[in-house]
């Protein structure tokens, strides 16, 4: 399972071997399948729903397939891989890869800001702060 924080979702990937679902059955963030290659998570996910950003990806086809690779470096860290193919958009397969590193200190949680009008008004009250603060460090200056 990989919890995908950004937007509050859930990806649950079997590593029992099951073949992938029929290409009719798309869910909401594709197909997945995984399983290990030593010490390598590897997730192939396919049969996208074209009614989310996933789906419709670049102009993505029924075609798309994206094969990922979670590798462990050490404790702390680990390598994200990917594979992007889809015969129908482009000639050959793309690819990319990123490490993810432990960090130290408290993780956020991530949250939209859209219609957060106290957020405005803290900001005021912050800028209201800011410029009593500057008036009073002027005013302290010998000869102002």
């Amino acid at each position: 399972m990989i919890l995908i924080e950004n937007q509050h979702e859930t990806r649950v990937i079997p590593t029992d071997n099951r073949p992938h679902a029929p290409s009719s059955v798309k869910p909401w963030l594709g197909d997945s399948t995984g399983h290990w290659e030593g010490n390598t998570l590897v997730v192939e996910t396919m049969n996208f729903n074209p009614r989310t950003l996933t789906g419709t990806f670049q102009g993505t086809s029924d075609q798309l397939k994206v094969t990922e690779r979670f590798t462990r470096i050490d404790e702390d860290s680990f390598r994200y891989e990917f594979i992007v193919d889809d015969p129908k958009t482009w000639v050959q397969p793309w690819k990319g890869e990123m490490p993810f590193v432990k960090i130290n200190g408290p993780v956020f949680e991530h949250a939209c800001h859209e219609g957060n009008y106290g957020i405005a008004n803290t900001l005021n009250a912050y800028r209201q702060e800011e410029k009593k603060a500057a008036e009073a460090a002027k005013a302290a200056q010998p000869g102002k």
